[in-house]
């Protein structure tokens, strides 16, 4: 670690601001403030507790030197200026535009150990997530676990498996893409994952490589604590995934998210490249099943060229605080892509959607629709922006985000935009927050079915719109299952439907 890093921080560390904004409202799942009054120059007002910066930094030295004596020479220079952008800008805040709805407080100012790999898992944990006909890459607390993946039976050149073996392997694969797109020095988040990650999954499609069966992703977090004996430390891991998807080449990636036991605490920090070269075919989804006091931030990141086609459809139903980076770039003429998600958030829950499409070239469509059921006292936050580029004529850009409100209690706030710097587009954007009608409540209930059937029924043809463009069958029947697991009266439903 270079010394000006540390330096720096230090001297910066005691004008580091925490705390809310005088007009932002208290935010739920903050942790509790300590300290005095003066901090915050308001008589009576408690001070916020430092973030951890200074202990991610501090980590990064020990993490450094535990790097293999083969690693290549750019990922540790990429590492190295991650860790340094983080120093610099350290974690996001309130008063950031970006980050004003979204307090990640618990995360940034409690203590988390950065997991090492030597947490284990029972076959058992992984059978409710995965399905039969799929080629499956298991991954715990980020690392790759050969005893519990099953990969077989793909087209010749298709290389699908661990990063980091890849990396001691055929580094000169990585060298072209790997952190070459998921830019870290506006995202405190991505250059935290850009420096720690130690392993990962890599999908590489040569040139007109077919694979016809799904390539599953399952990422399974311990919740095991770390650190020293009676500490009881909740443990962060930073996975790595890299598609690399060349001329003419299609697969179908599922990615799920889960946490090995119930009640586990933990955060999971993953970032994901996903590059298509001309007139490459990619189906991804994202099941995002994190237990519900764990705090998901991701960031996924697409590149597309010519003629290429990206459909993504993506769907969050756990952890305390679950933050999704979108980011998409149309690089040359005829890209398609396709953004659609699905979150279903109650409690306390808060989710939060931030996306950006850049058209940068002509001819390129996006479409993207997002919907939201949200009950008890759960938030969720969409921001929403498609930025079309001087000369990027014949745009058709449509983005739509949605959400059902169960419950008084319940906020949504949503934040489409247009950038518009090209003459001859057809752009169009929207938002709608509500709860359920009830002049179609009331004429189900006319036709026999009581009042909590009614609802649900409602709110199934809601989330069934997103479920049902899945084409992955097991994906779908088992979210298809969640729902009516998570409706009151979900059996008469599923008679129904």
């Amino acid at each position: 670690m270079p010394p000006t890093v540390t330096a720096e921080l230090e001297a910066r560390s005691a004008d580091v601001e925490t705390s809310a904004p005088d007009d932002e409202p208290a935010l739920r799942g903050q942790p509790p403030t300590e300290g005095s009054a003066e901090r915050s120059g308001r008589p009576g007002a408690s001070a916020e507790p430092a973030d951890r910066r200074a202990d991610h930094v501090a980590d990064f030295e020990a993490f450094a030197g535990s790097r293999p004596a083969g690693e290549p020479t750019w990922v540790a220079e990429l590492r190295r200026r991650a860790i340094g952008r983080f120093a610099e800008v350290g974690f996001p805040h309130l008063r950031q535009e970006q980050w004003r709805k979204t307090d990640v407080r618990p995360v940034s100012q409690h203590p988390f150990r950065r997991a090492t790999g030597t947490a284990s898992v029972e076959e058992t944990a992984l059978e409710p997530h995965v399905f039969d006909g799929a080629a499956q890459l298991v991954f715990v607390d980020g690392f790759f676990s050969r005893a519990l993946s099953a990969v077989d039976g793909l087209p010749e050149g298709v290389r699908v498996g661990s990063l980091a073996a890849a990396l001691e392997e055929a580094p000169e694969l990585l060298e072209a893409h790997l952190g070459r797109h998921a830019g870290f020095d506006d995202h405190p988040f991505v250059a935290l994952n850009t420096a720690f990650f130690a392993d990962g999954a890599l999908v590489h499609l040569p040139a007109r490589a077919v694979v016809e069966r799904p390539i599953h992703l399952v990422f399974l977090s311990s919740g095991l604590p770390s650190g020293s004996p009676g500490e009881d430390v909740p443990p962060v891991s930073y996975p790595r995934l890299l598609v690399v998807a060349e001329e003419a080449s299609q697969a179908t990636i599922v990615e799920t998210w889960a946490g090995a036991a119930e009640g586990g605490r933990y955060w999971t920090c993953p970032v994901a490249e996903v590059v298509l070269g001309p007139g490459a075919v990619v189906d991804h989804y994202k099941v995002q099943h994190d237990d519900v006091e764990a705090y998901h931030l991701s960031t996924l990141q697409v590149r597309q060229d010519r003629d290429s086609s990206f459909f993504s459809h993506a769907v969050s139903t756990g952890g305390a605080i679950c933050r999704n980076d979108v980011n998409g770039v149309l690089a040359e003429p005829g890209c398609e892509c396709t953004l659609n998600g699905l979150y279903l958030v109650r409690g306390e829950q808060l989710v939060d959607n931030h996306m950006r499409i850049d058209h940068a070239a002509p001819h390129c469509n996006s479409y993207e629709l997002y919907k939201g059921v949200l009950d008890g006292k759960a938030r969720s936050v969409f921001s929403g922006l498609i930025h079309v580029h001087p000369g990027a004529q014949k745009t058709d850009a449509k983005q739509s985000n949605r959400n059902l409100l169960l419950s008084r209690g319940a906020l949504a706030s949503s934040n489409p935009q247009l950038e518009i710097f090209a003459d001859d587009v057809r752009c169009t954007h929207g938002s709608t927050v509500g709860q359920l009608d009830e002049d179609a409540v009331f004429y189900l209930r006319s036709r026999g079915i009581g009042e909590a059937a009614a609802k649900s029924l409602l709110t199934y043809a809601f989330a069934s719109d997103i479920i049902g463009r899945i084409k992955v069958e097991p994906v779908r029947r088992d979210l298809e299952e969640l729902l009516f697991a998570r409706l009151p009266r979900g059996e008469v439903v599923r008679q129904a439907v």
